[in-house]
């Protein structure tokens, strides 16, 4: 099966001169559920952002085949649909049907394609009974499930999220978990959530000060003590 991810000595360093990635090199295969898990500082999200080119550094990404580059961006973020660990951040309309529409209408849909792939989202995260709702005023669960349909109506084949169970009380992680594993699209997630990892993901790539320190099995990196301690998970 031909990757749906490639990344090829991905190093990324910031304006302030802090070295985020060193030489990533990463596959992930179509249908793929994959953790990354590390300590704060260790790269993760930087990782996420590298995916659609909101931060492109050294080295080589490829999304399908194509590579992440400017050229390329409205294909890319089409095919990959960040899902911010902060809602709010996300969502900036009045209402839930205009955050949603907002990706289908950026990609020139019709009026009539538009309203429905904002229906066919908000039936994926369960939440068609909101769509005239103001985002602001719902639940942070609510919201996380607006901003995974927002990426959804863009019918994008990876979901990128990160830290996806933060903030949620026990009832609206357990309901966003079981949400994720019905959801067909490859998944990455960014996490501190070992139990999430767990439990949605086949795979969990570990990192620390932005290097691939192992990539297994998820359950054969979550029973090694040893590897998470040494790397401030445990």
């Amino acid at each position: 099966m031909n990757p749906i991810i490639e990344i090829r000595g991905l190093s990324y360093t910031y304006p302030d001169g802090k070295q985020a990635l060193h030489e990533i090199n990463l596959t992930i295969k179509t249908g793929e559920k994959v953790a990354l898990v590390g300590a704060n500082g260790a790269g993760k999200s930087t990782l996420l952002l590298s995916l659609n080119g909101v931060l492109q550094g050294e080295g080589a990404v490829f999304i399908n085949g194509i590579e992440v580059k400017r050229e390329n961006l409205r294909y890319i973020r089409a095919m990959v649909g960040i899902v911010f660990q902060n809602p709010d951040d996300q969502l900036f309309s009045p209402t839930v049907f205009e955050d949603v529409a907002y990706g289908p209408m950026y990609q020139g849909f019709s009026k009539v394609m538009v309203q429905e792939r904002v229906k066919q989202a908000l039936q994926a995260v369960r939440m068609e009974d909101y769509v005239n709702r103001n985002p602001h005023h719902l639940s942070h669960g609510e919201k996380k499930r607006i901003a995974i349909a927002t990426v959804l109506s863009m019918q994008s084949q990876i979901l990128a999220l990160d830290e996806p169970t933060s903030e949620l009380d026990p009832r609206a992680r357990r309901e966003l978990i079981a949400l994720l594993l019905e959801l067909p699209q490859t998944m990455i997630v960014a996490t501190h959530d070992l139990d999430l990892a767990r439990q949605l993901t086949t795979r969990t790539v570990l990192l620390s000060q932005g290097r691939i320190i192992a990539d297994d099995i998820t359950t054969n990196i979550l029973n090694n003590e040893i590897l998470l301690t040494d790397h401030e998970l445990n």
